[in-house]
């Protein structure tokens, strides 16, 4: 984990895309989209049904390493309102374990409105901390601190004839956007308008490592 500072608060960024609190205990993750997989597969496009196991067991190794003792899930957590019902029942037993053990908060995104099962933990649109406002998507009037997810950055680089991509924050003075956690997920460019649109001026995506936040500015 590497220092980020934000809004006059210490944070520590995993390359896996979480944020820990220190000073609030707090384990920070959007956009899980568990259960994505048998989604699809209900539509006849099959995908490895281990996406949510995954997920869950990376969530897991973060709450040990930091010491967790509340966990807030930004938006996003299942990929559609059932899917804490189609949880195999290895990786529903992960999740209960989790919300019994801490306290825990989902904050509803727009793939899980009106959650029919949520496994345990409390649900709410959004949560504000010491000032900082923790929801899904981005306000872009808003001029309170805010962490949000909704978009899942991505930074794309052409590296030696390579073409890399690594999930990243993106800051702004007011703002950050929270990569994807989950393990089945797709990304956005860090340099789309939308997101640009979202987070404002001076933007930059920053890429956490095992020893440093790599730094890069972003075009408005």
């Amino acid at each position: 984990m590497v220092p980020l500072s934000f809004a006059g608060e210490t944070f520590q960024a995993t390359p896996s895309g979480a944020l820990f609190w220190p000073s609030q205990q707090a384990l920070l993750v959007a956009d899980l989209h568990l259960e994505k997989a048998s989604w699809f597969a209900r539509f006849g496009q099959f995908l490895p049904p281990y996406d949510s196991h995954a997920t869950l067991t990376a969530l897991a190794a973060e709450v040990d390493q930091t010491g967790a003792t509340r966990l807030y899930c930004l938006g996003d957590s299942f990929h559609d309102r059932f899917g804490c019902a189609r949880l195999p029942d290895d990786a529903r037993a992960l999740l209960t374990g989790l919300t019994a053990r801490l306290d825990w908060s989902w904050i509803v995104g727009n793939h899980d409105p009106g959650f029919a099962d949520h496994c345990g933990g409390r649900i709410a649109d959004e949560v504000e901390i010491c000032g900082v406002i923790l929801r899904h998507e981005a306000v872009l009037d808003e001029t309170r601190p805010e962490l949000s997810g909704h978009f899942h950055p991505k930074l794309r680089l052409q590296l030696r004839g390579r073409r890399v991509s690594r999930r990243c924050f993106v800051r702004s003075a007011t703002k950050i956007i929270m990569p994807a956690f989950g393990s089945l997920t797709g990304g956005l460019d860090a340099h789309h308008p939308e997101i640009m649109k979202s987070v404002g001026g001076n933007a930059a995506a920053l890429v956490p490592v095992s020893d440093r936040l790599l730094h890069f500015p972003l075009a408005a």
